[in-house]
């Protein structure tokens, strides 16, 4: 038997030996080893923490590389947007006023036709038929009234000679009037008849583009019921949007003065200008439901870029600003502070460049570029790419080559449908700051004056 086995004595109790105190060292040591565990642990966290502290503050005082762009001054316009619905100027449904079988058409469809062009023939048979008899009957009551003079004149010659008495001869000459009554109601007769046969000939009403054909040659057309085609007048063409009703004062002032205010049409993205018009009027109520007013513009459409029925995002120039400041879309970031800028400042003390929030107040965002009201200088560097790294006073690595350099390759230049905002800005910066006209196309935004 072992020291630490516990010894009886002769009666079965356990006699006192080193088992007593063999069990608390035990427990000692275990207590120790866990002990040691923890603390070998706390140690570990605290030196990874340390650790990437260290990393971290590296990275803090590491340059973020940035992309730049100067502030521009620019001519540009201040507008509002809303938008609109492509009308035709005129929209005729033509109908018959006449029925009958529809004899054949004189159009093509999709054609653009004149006024007062014949483009349908309702068959003129029974129209014509209908006019000869008015002629005929026309001509049995001219010659009864040439009895009727005839038979008055006799009358008179006997009333004159005591022959007659006055009662036979006013009758007579009521029998003349009855008849001269009776041609002036053929002479109607013929001229209903012969518009009723004009009328099967149909023309144009209007100058614009036919639409498909509604009914075709053979079928019998009701007068003034079947529709047969319909024509839109695309030159001149009308477009109506809507405007909130806190931007409508600004806009009647102009018209009560006067102002032509140019309008632009844009497509469905409002990305490329389809074409430029004029505000024609502003309906006389606000909309309750919307809160909004219709307005009406008018196009050319010389190039029929505009077709009825198409969506368009209208742009109502207020003003041209002549010494805009421009910045592209990118640009501008939004926090609590509202609107504001990361502009790039040279530190002498360390010859490092910093970066520095600096709040702006927004005129108009259009797309791509931004016209500021206040808050930078024109020729300052603004950063473009890489804002979401920076910090207050952080070192930056500017960087205008690049993506800066292959965005700028995408300038207005090369498409000429783009806004004169956008041309405006992508021109002058490749002349003044050619490396640094980048614009990332998913920060686009959109604001009101």
């Amino acid at each position: 038997m072992s020291e630490s086995t516990m010894t009886l004595n002769e009666n079965g109790a356990p006699e006192p030996g080193r088992s007593g105190w063999l069990r608390p060292l035990i427990y000692l040591v275990l207590i120790c080893l866990i002990a040691g565990g923890i603390w070998r642990v706390y140690q570990n966290r605290k030196l990874a923490a340390q650790q990437t502290a260290t990393q971290a503050n590296a990275l803090l005082n590491r340059p973020v590389p940035v992309q730049v762009t100067a502030v521009i001054q620019k001519s540009m316009p201040i507008y509002l947007t809303g938008l609109g619905t492509v009308t035709p100027y005129y929209s005729v449904t033509v109908k018959a006023r006449v029925g009958g079988q529809l004899d054949h058409v004189n159009f093509t469809e999709g054609q653009t036709v004149h006024q007062n062009e014949t483009i349908l023939v309702v068959d003129p048979l029974p129209y014509k038929a209908a006019l000869d008899q008015a002629k005929g009957t026309l001509a049995h009551d001219e010659a009864l009234l040439l009895d009727a003079q005839a038979e008055y004149r006799r009358y008179k010659a006997l009333y004159e000679a005591g022959v007659v008495s006055k009662e036979q001869l006013d009758l007579e000459l009521a029998t003349q009037g009855q008849y001269e009554g009776a041609i002036q109601s053929d002479k109607a007769t013929i001229e209903n008849a012969q518009l009723q046969l004009n009328w099967c000939t149909v023309q144009s009403p209007i100058t614009g583009k036919i639409g498909l054909r509604l009914v075709d040659p053979g079928n019998i057309i009701t007068a003034n019921t079947t529709n047969l085609v319909i024509i839109n007048q695309m030159q001149p063409i009308a477009v109506y949007f809507t405007l909130p009703e806190n931007e409508l004062p600004q806009v009647l002032g102009m018209l009560r003065d006067h102002r032509q205010l140019v309008a632009e049409a844009f497509d469905r993205g409002d990305t490329t200008r389809l074409a430029e018009g004029q505000l024609l009027t502003a309906d006389n109520q606000i909309d309750t439901t919307t809160g909004t007013d219709r307005l009406k513009a008018v196009f050319q459409n010389s190039e029929e870029e505009l077709f009825p029925n198409q969506f368009v995002n209208i742009h109502l120039i207020l003003e041209q600003r002549p010494q805009a400041l421009v910045v592209p879309s990118s640009a501008i970031q939004t926090g609590n502070q509202g609107a504001y800028v990361w502009t790039i400042r040279h530190d002498p003390a360390t010859n490092m460049d910093r970066a520095q929030l600096t709040p702006v107040k927004v005129a108009l965002a259009e797309g791509q570029v931004t016209i500021l009201d206040s808050g930078v200088a024109l020729g300052e560097s603004v950063v473009i790419d890489g804002a979401d790294r920076l910090r207050q006073g952080a070192q930056v690595d500017v960087n205008t080559s690049g993506a800066a350099q292959s965005s700028a390759t995408i300038s207005a230049e090369g498409n000429p449908n783009l806004s004169p905002v956008a041309q405006g800005l992508s021109h002058s910066v490749q002349s003044t700051h050619p490396h640094s006209a980048g614009v990332r196309e998913d920060d686009r935004k959109r604001m009101h004056p």
